[in-house]
């Protein structure tokens, strides 16, 4: 098959016998599908996080990385749900819309409620799909979805996921130079998504919930994961947005994206620009990143 074989995988270094292993893992899969083989894949090469679980997702962004590339074939997904039809996103009831208003102060019990069943993530999912303008595709790599609720009832969603693996103004403020970004690159999470129902109007609510988020998600990805993150990241696509939320809640802006994909070799890709905000968890989050001070 064709394509380069790159040296690293997901943050991980990647050889020429790791993927003679791959290859043998997909076709000794059975049933021959691919989540079995990210499994197989992650023992055979012993690809797990700090509590010796298996890093399955990145394995599954990794191998499609591979298969895209033509370097693998990966059998057809099992996108279905036995019967033809597409997996369906949403819950089996959607939350009522009632208008809420007000100020943030005057709510009670806000809350981030960590989603870890079937039901809440189909409802997570299916409030991304339908309210979110970027739509629902799964987060990549490791990590923490929260559903924003209070005493009045459903306010919202909130997702991280792995950050990105090259941002100029990003690296360049942390001080990271390329060995010390793959190396540390699992500790920082990116705010993939961030949605406030349409009909909630709560003044103040988005830079609360962020607020909120910054103390709780290093505690719950560690619990989940075994390693806890040191920094926050996220993109705001101008000039749809301004980022007022992220500013209101501390977070610090780095700069914008040029607007061009981590594929556009030629340097023409007109993606929407983006402005960079990170927010560390960590006094001494340099040093957890690598980088001598």
């Amino acid at each position: 098959m064709g394509g380069q074989i790159p040296e690293r995988l997901c943050g991980r270094p990647l050889s020429t016998a790791d993927m003679e292993t791959i290859r043998r893992e997909i076709r000794l899969a059975q049933p021959p599908i691919r989540s079995e083989i990210a499994r197989r894949v992650c023992r055979a090469l012993e690809w797990s996080n700090a509590l010796g679980q298996p890093k399955l997702m990145s394995a599954r962004v990794g191998l499609l990385r591979l298969h895209r590339a033509g370097i693998i074939e990966l059998p057809a997904p099992t996108g279905g749900n036995g019967n033809g039809q597409p997996l369906k996103l949403g819950p089996k009831a959607w939350p009522p819309e009632r208008p809420l208003s007000g100020s943030a102060g005057a709510l009670t019990g806000l809350r981030l409620t960590p989603v870890t069943d079937k039901g809440a993530s189909r409802l997570w999912n299916g409030l991304i799909d339908r309210y979110h303008y970027l739509g629902y595709t799964p987060l990549p790599g490791a990590q923490v979805r929260y559903l924003i609720e209070s005493d009045q009832g459903l306010l919202g969603a909130l997702g991280f996921g792995a950050a990105a693996w090259k941002v100029a103004s990003r690296d360049r403020w942390i001080g990271w130079d390329q060995a010390g970004r793959e190396a540390h690159l699992g500790r920082v999470l990116n705010n993939a998504r961030f949605l406030l129902l349409p009909w909630i109007r709560v003044k103040n609510l988005a830079s609360k919930v962020l607020a909120l988020s910054a103390v709780q998600v290093a505690e719950d990805f560690a619990t989940r994961y075994g390693e806890r993150p040191v920094l926050l990241e996220t993109f705001v696509e101008i000039p749809r947005f301004t980022g007022t939320c992220y500013r209101a809640a501390n977070w610090r802006y780095l700069g914008d994206t040029q607007g061009r994909g981590k594929c556009d070799v030629a340097h023409r890709a007109a993606l929407p620009r983006k402005s960079v905000y990170v927010y560390p968890l960590a006094a001494d989050f340099r040093r957890a990143l690598g980088v001598a001070v």
